[in-house]
């Protein structure tokens, strides 16, 4: 039976429903398109679905990581049937169809994570400048390369980040939240430099003396410390892997989401280079709402989009091969939990500007301390913007 989640403390401010503040100070600021840039057509501009000659053909995006409905499968939903692959790549491209509708464009969707040598996403969209768009791990991977590679994101592909402490409740009886593990002085095994992990320590929700960041995503720390230890992981994922897929542990495991715990962290967000804005601009007032709404479509119907992730693993060959039920488990978390739901306003996919300044004051000294110092005045409306999203668009009954 699935950990029963304390009230979900709400972070974002109610009265944040108009920031639609866009302006980035690194924008283009409305110079003539250049060479190759898309131009909208009096022919298209009225069809709201019709991409051609408004966005970039392919429309090419760096995922996050191997193919999985989780946080992508709304674009992974607007492929067209019968896709092209390219395993060696580790890149899938079609047609991008919008509810049966050929839009005009192509879209082309990259592994991420080990696919390119765990680069962020924010760095790859550096490299190569023929990226339309990417996601990222989390809003606090553009505040942390804010001076260096700055991204300004367009849309949360997911409300609330999937990230989570968990530990063995038959050891551990007395845990219901992180803070509890943080009593006891507990092992909890981590990736090393997650910045989540230096706000629970900062906060004093943990002991720095407690924390290892040797955890590379094994189960084998957590199995040899027999339920001793506590572990990072994904609510969308491990505890449905502890239990089901590793023999040597068949066990259910508790946890708490970090965002429970006062890290207001937005799930991966789908961003762009921030001068690329006024550039972009015509295309992404069309394509952020057909993101918005596939978002929405993928999860009432997820099945065609979960055989197309597992064969793109299997093509991949990816390191962890995905199952159905393992996916089938992630839609039901990700409805279960609200990490896929709308914003206060009833909206899927933006931005609540009290709660990024929230996480900007919360990262700005972790990263100082780390001498990774971020943009100079960093504000909210130049990290995330609502400019493109469409407010009527959001989860049924959410």
């Amino acid at each position: 039976m699935q950990a029963r989640q304390p009230r979900r403390r709400r972070v974002a401010a109610a009265s944040a429903l108009v920031f639609l503040l866009g302006a980035c100070s690194t924008s283009t600021g409305g110079t003539a398109p250049s060479a190759g840039q898309p131009v909208a057509t009096t022919a298209n501009a009225d069809d709201p679905t019709n991409l051609r000659g408004v966005c970039p053909d392919p429309i090419v995006v760096q995922t996050q990581w191997n193919p999985h409905i989780t946080v992508e499968g709304g674009m992974y939903h607007l492929l067209g049937p019968n896709p092209d692959i390219d395993a060696e790549k580790k890149k899938v491209s079609g047609p991008l169809i919008f509810r049966g509708k050929d839009t005009g464009v192509k879209l082309e969707l990259r592994a991420g994570g080990p696919s390119i040598g765990f680069t962020t996403p924010s760095a790859q969209m550096y490299l190569d400048p023929g990226i339309t768009l990417g996601v990222l791990g989390g809003l606090d991977e553009g505040i942390q390369l804010s001076a260096t590679q700055p991204t300004l994101a367009v849309m949360a592909l997911v409300e609330i980040h999937p990230q989570i402490i968990l530990w063995d409740p038959a050891t551990y009886p007395q845990f219901n939240t992180i803070k509890d593990i943080g009593r006891t002085g507990t092992k909890v095994f981590y990736f090393s430099g997650n910045t989540y992990m230096e706000y629970l320590v900062g906060a004093g929700i943990l002991r720095r003396s407690q924390i290892d960041g040797s955890y590379d995503g094994s189960p084998s720390a957590f199995v040899a410390a027999r339920g001793k230890a506590a572990v990072a992981g994904y609510a969308t994922a491990e505890p449905y892997v502890y239990e089901k897929d590793v023999k040597q542990w068949a066990k259910p495991v508790k946890y708490q989401l970090v965002y429970d715990a006062g890290y207001p962290n937005y799930g991966p967000p789908l961003t762009i280079r921030a001068a690329d804005k006024d550039k972009l601009a015509p295309c992404l007032r069309k394509l952020v709402p057909i993101i918005q709404q596939a978002q929405v479509d993928v999860l009432a119907q997820p099945g065609p989009t979960i055989d197309l992730t597992l064969k793109l693993n299997q093509d991949y060959k990816t390191a962890t091969q995905y199952t159905k039920e393992s996916s089938e488990f992630s839609v039901r978390q990700m409805k279960d939990l609200k990490l896929a739901s709308n914003g206060p306003d009833g909206t899927i996919g933006n931005f609540d500007e009290a709660r990024v300044q929230r996480m900007i004051d919360i990262t700005r000294p972790i990263f100082a301390a780390q001498h990774k110092p971020i943009k100079d005045g960093l504000t909210a409306a130049q990290l995330a913007t609502n400019e493109f999203i469409d407010p009527k668009i959001g989860y049924p009954d959410n």
